[in-house]
């Protein structure tokens, strides 16, 4: 095989492999609105900046103490339970923005159900962490981005401490990504024979339907101390 046709071959695998960025989502003219194209496109929020009156604590009806609404973000600063959307979502695309203190670690779940004591025993979740200054920063399946304990998240791609970051989740049939500030982080299959290997090695395995809700509730996780900010919460439905 000539070098020529080598190389060429190199560029035509790396193509295949790449995965496109998806849609791009313009900014709005403000934190918590949405542009009249992003609603064309079927977004909607889930915060307007005022009120959390689309969410509520886990199994209860209400808001739990510990979290409040302040300068156009949800805030909790320190431990509380944790919130969940009132609606639930089957496929979708959402986007979070979000930012912890020194130290802070929280997480977004989804697909979550009510059936168990703890939204995690049922919902796959997105980490939140601050990497450098968190325990969990010590292993990258526990680190920003990651499917928590089951796929890991790669480096270099999470804000400097103090500024805003960007979570993406996008959830089709059995298809999970994960994406931070616009780079695709990682990909799985709920159900795949790889994603139950890893799900029995792990401390989910102790709970059957672990995953397997093909709709559930958005939650956030509140149980670490430390403060967790979120805004611009926004998701559209996907076929």
């Amino acid at each position: 095989m000539t070098s020529r046709l080598s190389a060429l071959l190199a560029v035509l695998a790396l193509t295949a492999c790449t995965k496109p960025a998806p849609e791009t989502v313009a900014e709005a003219a403000g934190p918590n609105t949405l542009t009249q194209a992003q609603r064309d496109s079927g977004w909607t929020l889930l915060f307007d900046g005022k009120s959390l009156d689309q969410w509520r604590g886990y199994q209860n009806d209400s808001a739990p103490v510990g979290w409040r609404v302040d300068s156009g973000a949800i805030i909790k600063d320190s431990s509380a339970e944790d919130i969940i959307t009132r609606d639930s979502f089957g496929n979708f695309d959402l986007m979070i923005d979000w930012q912890l203190t020194q130290g802070g670690n929280a997480g977004i779940f989804y697909r979550g159900t009510e059936e168990y004591d703890h939204i995690y025993w049922s919902a796959p979740e997105y980490q939140l962490l601050d990497d450098a200054n968190a325990p969990d920063g010590a292993s990258r399946l526990t680190s920003a981005g990651a499917a928590y304990a089951l796929y890991p998240s790669p480096a270099g791609h999470l804000n400097p401490l103090g500024q805003w970051n960007t979570a993406r989740i996008i959830v089709r049939g059995d298809s999970v990504e994960h994406w931070l500030n616009g780079t695709l982080l990682l990909g799985y299959r709920l159900g795949s024979d790889d994603w139950a290997g890893k799900v029995k090695a792990s401390k989910f395995g102790d709970w059957p339907n672990y995953g397997k809700a093909a709709s559930g509730v958005i939650g956030v996780q509140g149980d670490h101390n430390g403060r967790l900010m979120l805004r611009n919460v926004k998701i559209r439905k996907l076929e």
